[in-house]
């Protein structure tokens, strides 16, 4: 008889059982993992003794990695949510309620991490001092906590009141029941239970990512000048749908509205480019708005993050919990915008008013208004709001009970209510979301309803709200222009500098078609006719023999030195969403560089070029400008064989052309190093690494890149952040 089973739920995440001894072990839980594990049948509806209730995990064993291939590892939060209310283990007398709390095991480091990124998901911001460092009067931050105090039952608690932890290092530790683990090597388990064992292995393999649960197809959304795409109606239980957010059209800019698991995939699905994106409204730090953040971060310029100051200090603690970094470093990622509460704040000409809305950590509704013929027209975006019930409820009968004063109850009724043209609201029901039937009397013209995990509504929700299908839009001004030709001249002109204006017109003039998903525009060993420019959409460079796949976002110029050369492309390039672009004859762009004397920097530049986009650091989320940028300043240094670096002082990042470079730590051999990887990220990224060195191990050419560049990439410094770390823990280890 088999007793210890092992099931793959999705790449890095496993399922152990072992029934006999009541061990059921969810293994790595990035973001939406509790959604994979409803696909796989891991978490059904059951019944006992009457009460019906969800099965799942009882135990999560972290990823020793806190990132793997730039996306979070450890997000327990909605798996403990779903242990402890949807099974009922946190519930009193609950029939699943079996005297056992959920158990989070894995390094020490990883498990606090956790237990401090739980709290901050569960309440945000704790006393009084932390609201007023984030702005709060001294009679607003007494106010809230009063709050936060009722929808805690009267106390914060340490995740450790409801959740047993294990610390596993490099011995055999019992999980429960006779059940045992431990750690083989760095991210790699062995369960064992009597005399069978089984091994997992929690490690991504390169260019693997955590993986959606939600199919989303393909979508091609034309630019408005204030326009809501629907991306989200769901909630972190809706398997079929995106969590609620929306993206927000004005005058061509793409701004999101909150980041949830799918972000990048909803981006995707439609034909947006990361980097065509401008920056992020965000309503609160709640995991399925949030746990998107990394995605956003993997671009080569810092996006606008728009929030208030405390919704902006409670993010950043929980994200800083997950992290084990500084709160000050976030800054290295986004540009952050603040914004105030109950006022119109102007943001490049559209207006948007954050207010206040009861929830257990601190949350932001939005209104966004847009000046046209007639006055303003307004969007309004009111995720995790509280029903009514619940928020007549919390007002306090005595001043200083938990609670809130009927004037602050009532004043969030009166918000909630304000009529405007477009408004999509949270329904989820339940102690922290709203309730349909509060909304019967709105005079809004359009109500879209969401934030819930029932795809089907009732006749009472029909009668007050509509659907929104993913990727459909709501147009409030309509566009008159063409935004994509205008993005063209803004490539052209950031590339070619000294160029004129009339110069780009002659190559603007020509056709601007929407490609299909999966098109192959240019095959390998084919001479093109026409040349690229990606206006939005993504765009897959792919060398199968030498496993090269890079993903090529808008602002590329596809097939560009393939024309000018007029030899056969080396690389096969395919479009991976709908893609528009400025399809250019390659004889006129000739002409163009001819004219303009352009050809001997393109060619200089490509050598570089062609190096850096076939790198991990590369490869991705970096803009055709910028590689270009990084080109011009590259020059090999070559290094004999026993050569050893001294980093002390470097300022510049370490980058393998050819040859072989070993790592070193306390003496012992613990990595080595080849063409396209990198050392010395400390130079760009911060701290240092006693005890380490480098030595050539094969004749090298190594290229040295100024801080001073990367300093300014997120998506560079986050990739460098996780091979730091993971450099770190595998030296700890074999130390």
């Amino acid at each position: 008889m088999q007793r210890l089973k092992k099931i793959h739920v999705c790449p890095g995440v496993f399922w152990v059982e072992v029934a006999q001894a009541d061990v059921y072990v969810l293994c790595g839980c990035p973001s939406d993992s509790v959604k994979h594990m409803i696909r796989r049948g891991l978490i059904v509806p059951t019944e006992a003794s009457g009460v019906v209730f969800e099965s799942g995990p009882n135990v999560i064993l972290l990823s020793d990695l806190m990132l793997q291939n730039g996306m979070f590892c450890n997000m327990a939060e909605f798996p403990v949510l779903q242990m402890l209310y949807r099974q009922g283990m946190g519930i009193p007398g609950h029939a699943n309620n079996k005297g056992h709390k959920p158990l989070i095991m894995g390094s020490s480091q990883q498990v606090l991490a956790q237990l401090e990124y739980i709290y901050r998901g569960n309440y945000g911001l704790v006393s009084a001092a932390e609201l007023q460092q984030a702005g709060a009067s001294e009679a607003q931050a007494a106010e809230l906590m009063q709050m936060k105090l009722k929808f805690a039952f009267g106390k914060i608690h340490d995740s450790s009141d409801f959740l047993d932890t294990c610390v596993i290092d490099d011995e055999r530790v019992e999980i429960r029941n006779g059940v045992g683990i431990r750690r083989l090597k760095v991210n790699v388990f062995e369960f064992d239970y009597q005399s069978e064992r089984l091994t997992i292995d929690l490690n991504l393999q390169t260019g693997d990512t955590y993986r959606s649960p939600i199919s989303l197809g393909y979508h091609h959304v034309k630019r408005e000048y204030f326009a809501v795409i629907h991306t989200g109606e769901g909630d972190g239980w809706d398997t079929e749908r995106p969590s609620m957010s929306s993206i927000l059209m004005f005058q061509g800019k793409i701004y999101l509205i909150d980041a949830g698991p799918t972000i990048i995939q909803s981006l995707e699905a439609l034909g947006i480019s990361v980097n065509e994106v401008e920056g992020i409204f965000h309503t609160h730090s709640h995991d399925d708005h949030f746990a998107g953040l990394p995605a956003l971060m993997r671009t080569d310029r810092r996006l606008k993050y728009y929030a208030t100051p405390m919704v902006r200090a409670s993010v950043a603690k929980k994200m800083c919990a997950l992290l084990s970094m500084q709160e000050a470093d976030l800054d290295h990622y986004f540009e952050i915008c603040s914004l105030e509460f109950d006022k119109w704040n102007d943001v490049e000409g559209l207006g948007v008013r954050p207010i206040l809305s009861p929830h257990p950590v601190e949350t932001s509704i939005f209104q966004f208004r847009a000046l046209w013929k007639d006055g303003y027209k307004v969007y309004a975006h009111y995720a995790d709001i509280a029903s009514f019930a619940v928020i007549d409820s919390m007002v306090k009968k005595n001043p200083d009970d938990a609670g809130v004063s009927l004037e602050f109850a009532e004043r969030a009724k009166y918000a909630y209510l304000e009529p405007v043209d477009l408004k999509k609201l949270d329904i989820g029901g339940g102690m922290i979301h709203g309730s349909a039937e509060d909304f019967r009397g709105d005079s809004t013209k359009k109500i879209v309803l969401a934030h819930t995990s029932n795809s089907c509504m009732t006749d009472d929700q029909k009668e007050i709200g509509s659907e929104a299908a993913f990727g459909t839009v709501d147009v409030l001004i309509p566009s008159f222009q063409d935004y994509g030709l205008r993005a063209a001249f803004g490539y052209l002109k950031a590339d070619f500098l000294n160029v004129t204006s009339d110069q780009f017109r002659m190559i603007l003039n020509n056709e601007t078609p929407v490609l299909n998903p999966g098109t192959i525009i240019i095959r390998e060993g084919e001479v093109t006719d026409y040349i690229y420019l990606l206006l939005s959409g993504y765009v897959e460079m792919i060398h199968a023999n030498r496993s090269v796949k890079r993903q090529l976002l808008a602002g590329t110029m596809v097939g560009e030195i393939s024309a000018l050369r007029e030899k056969p492309s080396r690389h096969t390039y395919r479009t991976v969403s709908y893609v528009h672009a400025l399809k250019i004859s390659a004889k006129l762009y000739r002409n163009f560089i001819r004219i303009n004397n352009l050809y001997t920097q393109i060619e200089r530049l490509q050598h570089g070029w062609n190096f850096l986009a076939e790198t991990w650091l590369f490869g991705d989320g970096i803009s055709y400008i910028t590689l270009n940028l990084l080109a011009q300043g590259l020059v090999a240094k070559p290094y004999p064989v026993g050569h050893s670096f001294d980093l002390h002082h470097c300022k510049h990042l370490h980058m393998i052309k050819s040859g072989f470079v070993d790592r070193y730590s306390a003496g012992k051999l613990v990595e080595k190093l080849q063409a396209g990887d990198f050392f010395a990220e400390e130079s760009v990224i911060g701290g240092e690494s006693p005890g380490v060195s480098f030595c050539v191990a094969a004749d090298a050419e190594i290229y040295h890149i100024g801080a001073e560049l990367l300093i300014t990439m997120p998506i560079c410094r986050w990739k460098m952040l996780e091979v730091n770390r993971r450099r770190a823990l595998t030296t700890s280890i074999v130390n």
